[in-house]
């Protein structure tokens, strides 16, 4: 029996990852799932992550420790308050605090090398380049830019192996297309994280970038969000 050719998934524990997870498993993957734990305020992601690819039938599934609060910068890794209540107009407006300076080109570089150890040559990140919140490294020309950078630096890009392809499936879709996406795929939304600032619970704050498109998305879907119903 043929196996199965594996892709490299990262896998925050959040609506779009989680959906991104769904695609390739559905396109005929055998995802190996990729989470970090780099000193983030909303780790309880963390344990969504791993309930996810539990729930995906993920077998291969590592967290990798970095610590990106020793150079700060960030809200999701410092001090500095998460902004809450922005209005929509405001979220697409500019880079906010709650960026993490270069964590794409971070994640990215830990999935090649997770990759390249696999030998896979796929990697699916789950970037959104419409209801996004003004993150530069979530653009499609930076995909396509590191794309044509790891295939410079890898074994199979210089011995002229199968080249690597970064899939980006999520970029050009609506929050609302892709919360319908997921539905259609079977993925339970009760079981995922999008919020920066959650309680000790993991309950959503409601107010902040992340809640905000979460939300917008599931009502411009016409679903009622699976994860509130259990919060009640």
């Amino acid at each position: 029996m043929n196996e199965l050719p594996r892709a490299v998934v990262l896998l925050s524990g959040g609506l779009d990852s989680t959906t991104v997870l769904a695609i390739a498993r559905s396109q005929g993957y055998e995802p190996c799932a990729l989470s970090f734990r780099y000193g983030q305020r909303h780790a309880i992601e963390l344990e969504r992550a791993r309930e996810v690819a539990r729930a995906m039938g993920v077998t291969k599934h590592v967290v990798a420790e970095i610590d990106l609060r020793v150079f700060g910068g960030s809200a999701l890794t410092g001090d500095a308050e998460v902004p809450k209540g922005r209005r929509g107009d405001e979220i697409g407006g500019g880079i906010p605090i709650t960026y993490v300076p270069a964590r794409n080109t971070i994640f990215l570089s830990f999935a090649l090398a997770y990759a390249e150890v696999l030998g896979a040559t796929d990697i699916f990140i789950g970037v959104n380049a419409l209801d996004y919140s003004g993150y530069p490294d979530c653009r499609p020309e930076y995909i396509e830019a590191y794309e044509r950078m790891a295939n410079l630096a890898t074994r199979a890009g210089v011995e002229g192996g199968r080249p690597l392809k970064i899939h980006a499936p999520l970029s050009s879709m609506s929050k609302a297309d892709i919360i319908r996406t997921g539905v259609a795929l079977g993925v339970d939304y009760g079981i995922t994280c999008s919020c920066y600032d959650p309680g000790p619970e993991g309950q959503p704050c409601g107010g902040c970038d992340a809640c905000l498109l979460r939300a917008k998305g599931f009502a411009e879907a016409g679903f009622e969000d699976p994860l509130l119903q259990r919060s009640r």
